[in-house]
C-alpha cells in the first residue's frame, strides 16, 4: 500500500497503521510519533517499503516498524550519533544505522531520545550543508 494506491497522505497512512495494531504497539507507535513531533516540529512523515513510517528532516532521521514482539526506531545515521544514555540496543553490529527495540511495557527515556533525536536532525543539517558548499 503506497500514498498513490490509497490517495491518502503519509500522516493519514501512519494514523491507519497505528490504529489497525489496535495493541500495544500501536500505542507506542503513537507515543514515539508524538515524541518525535515534539523534538522536531518542523519533522516531515513519509510512508515508505509498503508500509513503515519514516521522518526527515534534512534527510531520513528515523523509521517506526512494528514487529510481532517489538517496535523497532532506527536511525539512518545512528552509528554516527554520540548515544551517551545507551538507548540504542539493536542494530549494534552496522557501520551506518542503529536501532532501538521497544517492548511490551517499556518505559520511554523522553529525554533522552528528544536529545538522541535532535542531535540526528543536527548532523543532517551539516551534512546537507556540507554537500551544499562542494
Amino acid at each position: 500500500m503506497t500514498t498513490a494506491d490509497t490517495g491518502k497522505s503519509p500522516p493519514e497512512l501512519i494514523d491507519a497503521r497505528i490504529a489497525e495494531l489496535g495493541d500495544w504497539r500501536g500505542a507506542m507507535l503513537s507515543r514515539l510519533r508524538d515524541i518525535i513531533k515534539q523534538a522536531l516540529p518542523d519533522v516531515i512523515e513519509e510512508w515508505k517499503w509498503r508500509g513503515v513510517p519514516v521522518w526527515y528532516q534534512d534527510g531520513m532521521l528515523c523509521t517506526g516498524e512494528t514487529y510481532k514482539k517489538a517496535v523497532k526506531m532506527t536511525f539512518a545515521k545512528g552509528a554516527s550519533l554520540e548515544d551517551p544514555s545507551g538507548l540504542f540496543n539493536a542494530s549494534l553490529e552496522g557501520n551506518t544505522r542503529r536501532a532501538i527495540d521497544f517492548h511490551e511495557g517499556a518505559a520511554i527515556d523522553e529525554d533522552a531520545l528528544n536529545a538522541l533525536l535532535r542531535a540526528a536532525a543536527r548532523l543532517n543539517a551539516s551534512t546537507q550543508k556540507r554537500e551544499r558548499t562542494r
